[in-house]
């Protein structure tokens, strides 16, 4: 009886502990059920609302933007005139880049002149009293430019001719022979030009042998360009101003003209000129050495200076339809208008000056 009723006991606790923890399950499952509702279905925190926030101050300011890169000057040399005089250098007259005119002297063969004439013809033969053809004609028009002949340029030398040419060796210091010799002119095709003579051949003590083109023709200004990356490049479409402080420390301006990249070297070469068809180096090309590459130090405006009510660019709040706006101090939402923006800066129109604009804490560390 003892044993029956001790059953009858342990079925009893047994059922009273299962429904103990089958109602503390359903209690923990519904807790559990009610937090991920509340975490899952519940609405997204606003952002502006959430974070912390400083003010800045909308002040007159400017904004711009400019990359510190070297732009390359290098002159383009081409051969344009032969040398016929045959002896030692003794000395040179002109300078590397130098203008010369008709009847300058460019060096000395054996203490003799050499001199430069305006012609297409180059020196070939001796002129004297009776030679006739183009490069009669030709010395004729020096003649004429250097106030040593009033005759016609007709490209027969008689005997007026022949009295310029004496008082014009004459003028050089040399003996009026009346005769000019073959290597006593170089004609290049036209004058003034600017000009250098080629130092590997035409140095004092250098022999010439006759036949050297020793006269190399400049274009009226050098090529200016910039090496720049990919990024740099992005940065300096056509028509970006460009500020070049020449050798002597004079302030240059281009404008960005096109690109070419070198798919090779990675690299792109931005093309520059001056304003309006003017050289960018205007009378002073004369600072760029005409041999080699010359690195002038550079400033790339990427960004024009642009003046006005200034705010930092993080205050800027975009709304879904695109509208940008800033927030005061009072929460109101104030659309701007952008007008421009470098480094972290914007200038904005459509809020007053001496407001305070939000943003974010970090934004202002």
């Amino acid at each position: 009886m003892g044993d029956q009723s001790t059953r009858v006991s342990d079925r009893r606790s047994r059922r009273v502990w299962f429904w103990l923890v089958t109602c503390l399950g359903v209690v923990v499952v519904g807790v559990l059920a009610a937090w991920a509702a509340f975490v899952v279905l519940r609405p997204a925190d606003d952002p502006l609302e959430t974070q912390s926030f400083t003010y800045a101050t909308v002040e007159e300011g400017n904004v711009e933007a400019s990359l510190g890169l070297n732009t390359v000057a290098q002159w383009t040399l081409e051969p344009v005139g032969v040398n016929h005089a045959t002896g030692v250098v003794t000395s040179i007259k002109v300078a590397p880049g130098d203008e010369v005119s008709q009847g300058e002297v460019l060096f000395t063969v054996n203490l003799h002149p050499v001199v430069v004439a305006a012609g297409e013809v180059p020196a070939f033969r001796a002129i004297q009293q009776g030679t006739k053809g183009d490069d009669v004609a030709q010395l004729q028009q020096m003649l004429t430019d250097t106030g040593f002949y009033s005759g016609a340029v007709d490209g027969e030398a008689g005997a007026l001719t022949a009295w310029a040419i004496r008082s014009w060796q004459e003028s050089l210091g040399i003996q009026p022979t009346g005769v000019v010799e073959q290597g006593d002119l170089i004609f290049i095709p036209q004058l003034p030009s600017r000009i250098t003579l080629d130092t590997e051949i035409v140095t004092r003590g250098n022999t010439l042998g006759g036949g050297e083109n020793a006269v190399q023709g400049l274009p009226p200004a050098p090529a200016f360009s910039v090496p720049a990356t990919d990024t740099q490049a992005e940065a300096m479409p056509t028509g970006t101003r460009v500020e070049i402080t020449s050798p002597d420390g004079d302030l240059w301006e281009a404008i960005v003209t096109g690109q070419e990249r070198d798919q090779q070297s990675q690299t792109t070469t931005v093309a520059l000129a001056g304003a309006e068809g003017a050289a960018i180096c205007r009378d002073e090309c004369g600072q760029v050495p005409v041999t080699g590459e010359s690195l002038l130090s550079s400033r790339i405006v990427t960004v024009e200076p642009v003046s006005g009510l200034v705010v930092p660019s993080a205050a800027l709040v975009t709304s879904a339809d695109g509208t940008i706006a800033v927030i005061d101090d009072t929460d109101t939402r104030i659309p701007v208008t952008v007008v421009a923006s470098a480094r972290g800066m914007s200038v904005v129109e459509g809020v007053s000056a001496g407001s305070h604009v939000r943003l974010p804490a970090e934004s202002a560390q």
